[in-house]
């Protein structure tokens, strides 16, 4: 699965502690790419982006956009942009 899809309306805010998913895009490795999509629709982010091993990706810098590197359905690393 690759690839971005819009998850629910606002954006990514003020962080919500460090190592828990949450609205400052990080936190979210380890999760399932179901769970973080739920988790990330939860907390305001207007899109979020899953990026394969391989995948190309623009690099412009996006407000409200979760980005997750995935591999085999896992997420290994999330950011803002």
């Amino acid at each position: 699965m690759s690839g971005s899809g819009a998850v629910g309306a606002g954006a990514g805010g003020a962080g919500s502690g460090a190592g828990a998913a949450g609205q400052d895009g990080e936190g979210y490795a380890g999760l399932r790419i179901a769970r973080a999509r739920e988790l990330a629709r939860r907390h305001g982010w207007a899109s979020v982006r899953v990026l394969e091993p391989g995948d190309l990706m623009t690099m412009e810098y996006r407000q409200g956009r979760l980005n997750l590197a995935v591999r085999d359905g896992v997420v290994e690393r999330s950011w803002e942009g």
